[in-house]
């Protein structure tokens, strides 16, 4: 399609929403003329799709936004970011016009006719095909790599190019630096082999090296093209509704019919390939969580927060993943057990590495509540549980069978603890993302005698009080609670209530994830709104927000989440991590609080055991690197604008080098000196526990604990 007749389409769409009317009984006479498949694009099944989710989202939401004016310019800016999200391809005049939609999105899918997805398809491809012609050109010209250059990489901090001639001045840094990036990754590969024979890292005398490098960008990027060019007309209306659900709230999505194929909210079982879970945030493929038990936690490189850039087999060409659907990028990273996938990452503070795992089923054996016994300076003896996931399997449930849970084997573990005769307990609830509401509020009744634990909000406003209503305590002892951003839903419900109840001590950084919203999927075929419209083989479905929890001190966990008694560092303090930071998440607010008694058995005072731990913190060795190199973290990821030019970018990668250096002799972080590390059993629990500076400085806070009223497990 020509620039002339992109133009055309957006004209002929804005005439489209000024006068277009589109009668029910209409798209009914479609639907039972002819069925259509969810694999071909049929006009009438996304007519269908719009009007469901016009009616569904501002009903069904717990928000009931109204789909106007307001929300159709949050999903219009979603859906801009999501269309080109590193700014690399429409110009600021392209942004102008489909701006002309920001407005419109609701009365686009009231009236089941959809322009902007069409108008934006054909504005991208168009750029597309002009910036693929610039490529050859640029690469064939070649670079004078002594030239100091730089480069903003942070899209938030770019603007839409004014200009071809100014987008093509982009591409070219931008291929720049690909080359110099692709030239050292040939000269690493070739120190491997002689070691003393790389002094020199000048072009001249490692030309055959650069010439594999061009050639390389040159493949690579003419396959990114080509494969943006290859997305169908659906994807694109896929990725409409999605920003659509999105401007909701993040958590609501919706899931085209591969997604929600591919969607699998695994409370138990096992998972094959490298046990992340990703998500498509802004053009690119982000890790929000590592399942325990998994390839990539055994590997250990891979965290949450990190970018995957590229996707290859143990012995292939990478493959550029950005800008790539999940459900695609997924296909690239799955494979058979036993095989080695490497994968280019970038970590939040903007360096890049390449790392191999070998893939894996989940060990479901590391999934479940693991516990160790800890001993004091003093030679006190305290237990540490480790709750990964509050894992249940619902279907086993539901079919009468026997399956194992997370609050049963709690129990087990503290009694097996118990009878060690335990001083104190150190609950872990790091990287916990969450999982069964049920188990959240029964695990709460194991350290308390009965009453409230929280509270759960409807999109109608009625609010549930869920309650321990078993008066035995299985744990009265001294309880530290240890968390950090990654501990989200069910454990910030659980570490709440403890709080509330001043039953436990939490340690963690400054706040946890704050996700305290529950969703539900809804499957768009049995929400059809006649029967005559049960034509299409699928039409998806989608997952929407419909509940919110709230503190038993009234206070909601959304947003701010649980903020720890004693604040210490962590490496995750400089990553944006949390509902805080996410796009059009649902705000803090607070509901009544519900009565409730305060723990009156063994505790801590709260003001002198955070004094405790905050000076202990201060003067702890390990404590203190970790500050120092959060600090360095944090700085390079402000740091946007980088050096492309051959010296600048050598020096880049030593200085990050010498960071991972120190960071790893000060057993911050673990060996990245080669990514061609063997999956590892891992260390065991006790040695990782003993170098555990957030379980450390727990073992020294327990000297401070206070043995309290002896009758607290009665009931009241």
């Amino acid at each position: 399609m020509t620039r002339n007749s992109s133009l055309y389409t957006i004209r002929r769409s804005l005439l489209a929403i000024a006068t277009c009317v589109l009668l029910l009984l209409s798209l009914t006479t479609h639907c039972l003329a002819k069925k259509a498949t969810a694999d071909a694009f049929n006009e009438d099944r996304n007519r269908l799709i719009a009007l469901m989710l016009s009616r569904q989202l501002p009903a069904q939401h717990f928000s009931h936004q109204p789909l106007d004016d307001n929300l159709s310019r949050k999903a219009f800016d979603l859906y801009l970011r999501q269309l080109d999200p590193r700014k690399r391809f429409l110009l600021l005049v392209d942004v102008k016009q489909l701006n002309a939609f920001a407005t419109h999105i609701d009365d686009e899918l009231t009236r089941g006719s959809i322009v902007l997805a069409d108008a934006g398809m054909d504005l991208l491809n168009d750029r597309i095909r002009q910036v693929e012609k610039l490529i050859d050109p640029i690469l064939d010209q070649g670079f004078d790599f002594e030239n100091k250059e730089y480069l903003e990489i942070e899209p938030k901090k770019l603007d839409f190019a004014e200009n071809m001639e100014k987008l093509r001045e982009r591409w070219r840094l931008s291929l720049k630096m690909q080359v110099l990036d692709s030239y050292f990754e040939a000269l690493g590969a070739k120190r491997k082999q002689q070691p003393e024979g790389l002094k020199d890292i000048s072009i001249d005398h490692h030309a055959t090296e650069l010439k594999e490098a061009v050639n390389k960008v040159r493949q690579s990027s003419h396959r990114a093209l080509n494969r943006l060019l290859q997305q169908s007309r659906q994807d694109h209306f896929d990725r409409y509704f999605d920003a659509v659900a999105r401007a909701f709230d993040p958590h609501s999505d919706y899931m085209a019919p591969a997604s929600k194929e591919d969607f699998d909210i695994q409370m138990s079982g096992s998972l094959e390939g490298i046990g992340a879970v990703l998500r498509e945030d802004e053009g690119l493929i982000k890790v929000i969580n590592i399942i325990p038990g998994s390839a990539a936690e055994k590997q250990g490189q891979l965290q949450a927060g990190d970018i995957i850039l590229a996707v290859a087999e143990k012995n292939g060409e990478l493959t550029d993943i950005s800008e790539m659907r999940i459900r695609e990028a997924v296909s690239y990273i799955r494979g058979p057990k036993g095989s080695a996938v490497r994968l280019t990452i970038q970590k939040p503070d903007g360096s890049k590495r390449t790392i191999q795992i070998i893939r894996d089923v989940v060990q479901i054996e590391e999934t479940y509540v693991k516990s160790s016994v800890l001993k004091t300076e003093k030679n006190s003896v305290i237990g540490y549980l480790r709750i990964p996931s509050f894992y249940r399997d619902f279907a086993a449930q539901n079919d009468g069978k026997s399956s194992r849970n997370v609050t049963d084997d709690t129990l087990a573990e503290l009694i097996k603890l118990k009878k060690q005769k335990i001083n104190g307990l150190i609950l872990d609830l790091r990287n916990n993302g969450g999982g069964a509401l049920t188990d959240a509020v029964k695990i709460s009744g194991l350290f308390l005698p009965g009453g409230p634990v929280v509270q759960v909000k409807d999109s109608q406003g009625t609010i549930k009080v869920l309650e321990d209503d078993d008066p035995d305590v299985a744990y009265d002892g001294p309880l530290i609670i240890l968390v950090n951003q990654f501990s989200a839903s069910a454990s910030e419900i659980l570490a709440a209530a403890l709080q509330d109840y001043k039953r436990a001590f939490i340690i963690g950084g400054e706040h946890t994830h704050g996700k305290g919203t529950v969703q539900a999927m809804m499957d768009m075929n049995k929400n059809l709104p006649l029967l005559q419209l049960q034509k299409y083989d699928d039409l998806g479905a989608l997952k929407l927000t419909i509940q919110k929890f709230y503190r038993i001190n009234g206070g909601s966990t959304q947003y701010k989440g649980v903020e720890p008694n004693l604040v210490v560092p962590s490496m995750f303090d400089y990553l944006e991590s949390g509902e805080k930071f996410m796009d059009y998440s649902l705000p803090w607010d607070q509901v009544q609080s519900v009565a409730y008694t305060q723990w009156r058995g063994a505790h801590f005072d709260a003001y002198k055991v955070q004094q405790d731990g905050k000076q202990w913190v201060e003067g702890n060795a390990l404590f203190k690197k970790i500050k120092e190199e959060t600090g360095k973290a944090k700085a390079r990821s402000e740091q946007t604008i980088i050096a492309v030019f051959l010296d600048g970018m050598w020096q880049y990668r030593q200085d990050l080098d010498a960071t991972r250096k120190e960071a790893l002799s000060a057993g911050i972080i673990q060996d990245e000196t080669d990514e061609e590390v063997k999956p590892s059993k891992g260390k065991k629990l006790e040695e990782t526990l003993a170098t555990d500076p957030f379980v450390q400085v727990a073992l020294f806070l327990m000297k401070d604990a206070i043995k309290g009223d002896a009758s607290v497990g009665l009931s009241q």
